[in-house]
């Protein structure tokens, strides 16, 4: 079977702006021990340029790339759904195995190269969701708040319960996330720089955790929250780009007004506290809420920027990565991989944070321009190709027909 689609740009576009985006926080994750993710004061230097860096990528992408993401993967459940239904082929048998090729791409890339991923959060997701898909509009936007909720309070709530807990327990259990100590840190660079089967002593035990305790207490209902409201934009038209432009105007100015304030105010919460324990759950909340806000802010700059026809070169080449998403995506892992871990270069704990703001750049530089050339030759990205060869148990066309 080889389905034929009609894409909508906008959301190419969106997802190009989406999978760059989340590679300025992914980054930490390469180069530094995993606390200094969570907290920057755990590791590096947060004085002049690094902490400047490290301010502006807080406040424009921390979880507001990953909440677009997260959207735009939400749309595209409704968008699959009702393509499929449309060309009389069985949605469920497709979705689901779409989904689960999903999750074992999500566990090879966890397990064998990167513990930070999401794509195995994303599958779980989707499967646990399908049956929500056709509930009203209304109803969507209740659960996403609803899951979006249950995800808060389970972090206050055990920030809470931190009180009962001995000073020997917090240590072991919650201090090696938040602040470890310096053999700890040392444990975990040594072991990124060494070879691939050494780096697995850490990257697997991580892993587990990741697509294990993190995602029942917070990935899966902030995912799946986001994949909800998602759902609702879709069905509204406001994703796609095709409502009225005072709605993108406001969701803008309520980005700016009330999500960016929030997540700036969370800031000067967290170093007025010196980043002590409670920066981790209750100081993470104010950029929880404000991320969501500063997300749709996101979405709807890039759809006014459409609406008004400009800069086309660069929403064409933002449309062109974000067709091949799943490719860039771990092409990103890939190359961090190669740059930071000891079967490559080994510089994980070596650069700073501006240092690793440069090497984003250039990784973005390399994926805007490789996107478009590798389109104008085939029809899919080398990954997309064999997902969707695997959904539909047959290889998919790729290469593009001449032209004559």
């Amino acid at each position: 079977m080889q389905p034929t689609a009609q894409r909508i740009d906008t959301l190419d576009v969106l997802r190009g702006l989406a999978v760059l985006g989340i590679l300025v926080m992914n980054i930490q994750f390469f180069a530094m021990p995993m606390a200094a993710y969570l907290n920057p004061s755990a590791y590096g230097s947060l004085d002049g340029l690094n902490g400047m860096v490290w301010g502006v990528s807080h406040l424009l992408t921390d979880q507001k790339m990953m909440a677009l993401f997260s959207m735009l993967f939400g749309a595209g459940i409704v968008l699959f759904c009702e393509r499929a239904d449309a060309a009389g082929r069985s949605v469920a048998k497709y979705y689901y195995r779409r989904n689960l090729w999903l999750l074992v791409f999500g566990l090879l890339h966890g397990y064998l190269l990167w513990s930070g991923d999401i794509l195995f959060l994303y599958a779980v997701c989707a499967c646990l969701l399908y049956p929500l898909r056709n509930k009203p509009v209304r109803t969507l936007i209740k659960l996403s708040v609803f899951f979006l909720a249950v995800s808060s309070c389970l972090y206050l709530l055990t920030g809470l319960g931190l009180q009962s807990m001995s000073g020997e327990e917090i240590a072991a259990e919650i201090m090696p996330q938040w602040r470890p100590t310096a053999e700890q840190m040392s444990e975990e660079l040594a072991a990124y720089r060494g070879d691939w089967l050494t780096q697995m002593s850490v990257r697997v035990p991580m892993t587990q955790e990741m697509q294990g305790l993190a995602m029942l207490m917070w990935g899966f209902w902030r995912a799946g929250g986001l994949m909800l409201l998602g759902m609702a934009l879709f069905r509204t038209d406001i994703i796609t780009g095709r409502a009225e432009r005072v709605v993108y105007l406001r969701l803008m100015w309520l980005g700016l007004a009330v999500g960016m304030p929030l997540v700036m105010f969370g800031i000067f919460w967290n170093f007025n506290n010196n980043w002590q324990l409670t920066s981790m759950f209750i100081g993470s909340q104010f950029n929880y809420w404000g991320s969501v806000l500063v997300s749709l802010m996101w979405m709807a700059i890039i759809v006014l920027l459409l609406k008004s026809h400009k800069m086309t070169a660069l929403t064409n080449r933002l449309a062109a990565t974000g067709r091949m998403a799943f490719t860039n995506y771990i092409m990103q892992t890939l190359i961090c991989g190669f740059i930071f871990y000891g079967h490559g270069l080994g510089l994980i704990g070596q650069v700073e944070r501006w240092g690793q703001l440069s090497i984003v750049f250039g990784v973005w530089a390399l994926q805007l321009w490789y996107s478009p050339f590798w389109l104008r030759h085939f029809r899919f990205g080398p990954l997309e190709w064999l997902w969707r060869s695997l959904t539909y148990r047959q290889l998919q066309p790729l290469r593009r027909a001449a032209s004559t």
